[in-house]
């Protein structure tokens, strides 16, 4: 029987793009008691504690494997959570008792976020509800996970300014315009379409296709892929999107 580690945690905030929107990948919480009758319930993060011998990075791509069926999703650590109170909220200190763990006990979660298309994930109920939610409607999470989807916010902008990770975000092929789409919605601002496609024109691992949008009721508009291997051979001409 494998044994998990009851104080090291990971806790993976999966962020998806469906074209109109920024989500999270958010799972439901419930607790009830002896006679079933429920106690609370509330969302959290994706996470789970990590196994006796397992690496952190092991652990990080089999919790989104499991809620994914996904394999090579962009996952990037971000900052470590560790502050003695991250866990003393009344629901926490319950459902901890309830799964046999002292509250009372620091639990250290270290904090991943991944980046992909909605398309590419059929959601499957895991034992436990979920769900994709905007971004800008989240709620009252569980321990201190409204202070992890900040953080990873944060990083998530701080690195799509300098690497071109907004490409994770789309499906295998896309339209520039939902390209700038991912950009101007987690930079939360507007690109003119002009200066925007001089901007990406200059990536060499930007790849037109000889194919156009189907099935839409406007011009179909030409399809691109993000070339990785090229991206690998040319980082040197990193794009610059600070605005």
């Amino acid at each position: 029987m494998v044994k998990y580690s009851d104080y090291i945690s990971v806790d993976c905030v999966i962020f998806g793009f469906d074209f109109e929107k920024l989500n999270v990948l958010l799972v439901d919480r419930t607790l009830s008691d002896a006679k079933g009758n429920e106690l609370f319930t509330d969302m959290t993060l994706t996470g789970n504690h990590i196994y006796e011998g397992e690496t952190i990075q092991a652990a990080a791509d089999r919790i989104l494997f499991d809620l994914t069926g996904l394999k090579n999703i962009y996952l990037e650590q971000f900052r470590t959570f560790a502050h003695p109170d991250r866990l003393n909220k009344e629901n926490d200190r319950k459902w901890l008792l309830h799964d046999n763990r002292d509250p009372d006990k620091r639990i250290v979660s270290i904090g991943y976020f991944a980046l992909l298309s909605t398309q590419k994930v059929t959601l499957e109920w895991k034992g436990r509800n979920v769900k994709w939610v905007p971004v800008d409607e989240v709620g009252e999470l569980a321990f201190d996970h409204n202070l992890i989807l900040s953080e990873a916010l944060k990083a998530m902008r701080s690195t799509i300014l300098h690497e071109p990770i907004g490409f994770e975000l789309l499906p295998t092929k896309f339209t520039l315009s939902q390209l700038q789409k991912v950009y101007e919605i987690i930079l939360d601002t507007g690109f003119d379409k002009r200066n925007f496609r001089k901007k990406v024109s200059r990536m060499s691992y930007l790849m037109p296709l000889d194919e156009k949008q189907k099935g839409v009721a406007h011009k179909p508009a030409r399809l691109y892929m993000f070339s990785r291997e090229v991206y690998e051979n040319t980082k040197k001409e990193i794009l610059n999107f600070i605005v």
